[in-house]
């Protein structure tokens, strides 16, 4: 089984290549900010030490952390949100390699996925065996946004002025799967970076 991070500015289309991956090749897709939500929740490793970082306020009337809550409490709060990254990064990263063990284990996929915006940021390039990095032009990522979700210029400029630069990512990614076309072009590019894997195994 291969494991293959795979990353991207927002608006991207991470999710269109997962979709199709998951659809057309034995694999599984493990997303890391669906994990951390998961790793939050009642009994969830993080859980407690949130709680106890950022108290009972945050919570919902059935015990659970209120995500808007949260994040108005680490809104303007550097320190606070190291410590709230420093519980969930670490925890998400040790979910990953519990599941790389287990998948690697049953011997059941062929590849497992891990998408994870912070790929590069958190070290997630030390668990996987590639890197893939999702890459649209910024003009089209900032159309998508606006289109999908409704963001305004400011709130883009925000999010993207807090990203990496193109550059730090086509050094440390060895596939560049390009995304500013037709999701028939990029289906193409998968097809043929993972069919070059097959006959690498045989």
């Amino acid at each position: 089984m291969k494991v293959i991070g795979i990353t991207g500015g927002v608006g991207a289309g991470k999710s269109e290549v997962l979709t199709f991956l998951s659809k057309h090749y034995n694999c599984r897709v493990i997303m890391a900010d669906r994990a951390a939500h998961q790793l939050e929740e009642p009994g969830g490793r993080c859980y407690e030490p949130l709680l106890a970082l950022l108290g009972p306020d945050v919570l919902t009337l059935d015990g659970r952390i209120d995500r808007q809550k949260m994040a108005a409490r680490i809104f303007g709060d550097s320190l606070i949100l190291q410590q709230v990254n420093a519980i969930v990064h670490p925890a998400v990263k040790e979910y990953l390699l519990e599941q790389i063990a287990q998948e690697r284990a049953a011997k059941k996929f062929d590849y497992l996925f891990i998408e994870a915006a912070l790929l590069l940021e958190e070290g997630y390039a030390e668990i996987v065996d590639d890197l893939w990095y999702i890459h649209a032009e910024a003009a089209i990522r900032r159309q998508r946004l606006k289109a999908a979700r409704g963001y305004t210029d400011e709130k883009i400029d925000s999010i993207l002025s807090k990203q990496l630069p193109e550059e730090a990512f086509y050094e440390q990614c060895r596939v560049v799967i390009e995304n500013s076309g037709t999701l028939a072009g990029v289906y193409q590019q998968i097809e043929k970076e993972l069919g070059e894997y097959q006959c690498q195994k045989q």
